[in-house]
């Protein structure tokens, strides 16, 4: 049940990414876009990854996804035309994908699948509960480091922000 699964969600994802690449018009990129996230989520899932396909829902999808929406649909309101694109280079493109295509049934070939399902059997463990083991016990110095990375980079936006609306008023 689980393989039919995998190739469900791993042909949505395939389609989905192929219809980002060629669609006309940008929106409809960006559903399919939600579409592949959503796809990629669901084999994490399978892959009993469930941390990391929750992160993949609420950053991509809830976050990203949403922002480039609205970014198209106000730009959208701005111009007054359609955004559409062009589909520029595709022979470049397209011998890209054959090779990273070629590349990949290659590695599939060669890995030795007898090993991963003899692991897969093994005892199932918690996911979340050693990432945050690990976070706050052998990892919790560069945890803390990318705390207060991230809050400076938060402070430099919002002071960028207001210099330049203090710009504009003047």
């Amino acid at each position: 049940m689980s393989e039919w699964l995998f190739y469900l969600f791993g042909g949505l994802a395939v389609v989905s990414a192929t219809t980002v690449l060629f669609a006309k018009n940008i929106l409809y990129a960006a559903f399919a876009l939600v579409i592949t996230f959503l796809a990629v989520a669901a084999l994490y899932v399978l892959a009993n990854a469930e941390f990391v396909a929750m992160t993949q829902i609420m950053i991509y999808v809830g976050g990203i996804i949403v922002l480039l929406i609205f970014g198209i649909m106000l730009t959208n309101k701005i111009s007054g035309n359609p955004l559409a694109t062009s589909a520029g280079n595709r022979i470049v493109g397209a011998t890209i994908a054959l090779s990273l295509a070629v590349i990949l049934i290659y590695a599939i070939f060669k890995i030795n699948f007898a090993i991963i399902s003899a692991q897969a059997t093994a005892e199932p463990i918690n996911n979340v509960n050693h990432i945050g083991i690990g976070l706050m016990t052998d990892y919790l110095l560069p945890f803390e480091i990318s705390g207060i990375i991230l809050l400076a980079a938060l402070v430099g936006a919002a002071t960028i922000a207001s210099n330049k609306m203090k710009s504009n008023e003047h």
